[in-house]
């Protein structure tokens, strides 16, 4: 963590829903296919269809992204973070924009890295899968199959808190209080999003939800390497 330049990390976070409202709604061929997918997970007394509206979200192959945030740090003179999210309906153009603005941001930077919460088993495979699936190729900087750990452009905050304990999950409002950061997460959580997306209609919600945790995640990767944190005032947020 030490090694890495404050200026050359980008923060990601991504937010996911299921590609129906409810489990009806999905062809007969894809409700099986769902039943197969979670028949050994079904909690008692939860049927395949409310499982679907439970967790579908977090599936690649029933769900979709509808926000990427990204953030990163600036120095000028002081320290100010910046961040940017693609958001729509539209999951193929949220996927091309995104690349679009990290292939440039490699042209500049061949330094940089990305950073995140639980990325390594969540954000970065998820935007993968779903990159194959609008039959996007998968860019060299998001190519991380057979990769060593050493090899991997990744500071990922939910790993580096497990020092080696693998039976240990900390949640990024957990670890931001247990670190003293504040985290302006007040609205709604992750269990919340699908909701507020198909019921609500509210990309905007869902964007200003995602961008909060970029900016916990940038304060967090602060903290771990023993630097001021980033005051509201000094964090943009661009179109």
């Amino acid at each position: 963590m030490q090694h890495i330049r404050t200026e050359d990390i980008i923060i990601i976070d991504i937010e996911t829903v299921s590609e129906k409202p409810f489990f009806t709604e999905l062809h007969e061929s894809w409700q099986q296919l769902w039943q197969g997918k979670v028949e050994k997970q079904l909690p008692q007394d939860v049927t395949a269809a409310d499982f679907y509206t439970q967790r579908a979200g977090v599936m690649a192959e029933f769900s979709k992204i509808v926000c990427i945030s990204m953030g990163y740090f600036m120095k000028e003179p002081q320290l100010r973070m910046r961040i940017k999210s693609f958001y729509g309906h539209d999951e193929k153009k949220i996927l091309d924009d995104f690349l679009e603005t990290m292939t440039k941001i490699e042209g500049r930077n061949s330094k940089w890295c990305f950073a995140g919460h639980n990325i390594k088993e969540f954000d970065i495979p998820f935007i993968c899968r779903r990159l194959l699936i609008n039959r996007i190729p998968i860019p060299r900087f998001l190519d991380f199959q057979n990769m060593k750990p050493w090899e991997t452009n990744l500071v990922d905050t939910f790993q580096y808190w497990r020092f080696g304990d693998y039976k240990n999950f900390t949640s990024l409002k957990l670890l931001a209080a247990a670190l003293e950061v504040p985290s302006p997460k007040d609205d709604i959580d992750g269990s919340m999003v699908g909701n507020v997306y198909w019921k609500e209609n509210d990309l905007e919600r869902i964007k200003i939800y995602c961008q909060k945790d970029v900016a916990t995640v940038g304060n967090i990767f602060l903290r771990l390497k023993g630097k001021g944190l980033v005051h509201p005032d000094d964090i943009e947020y661009v179109q």
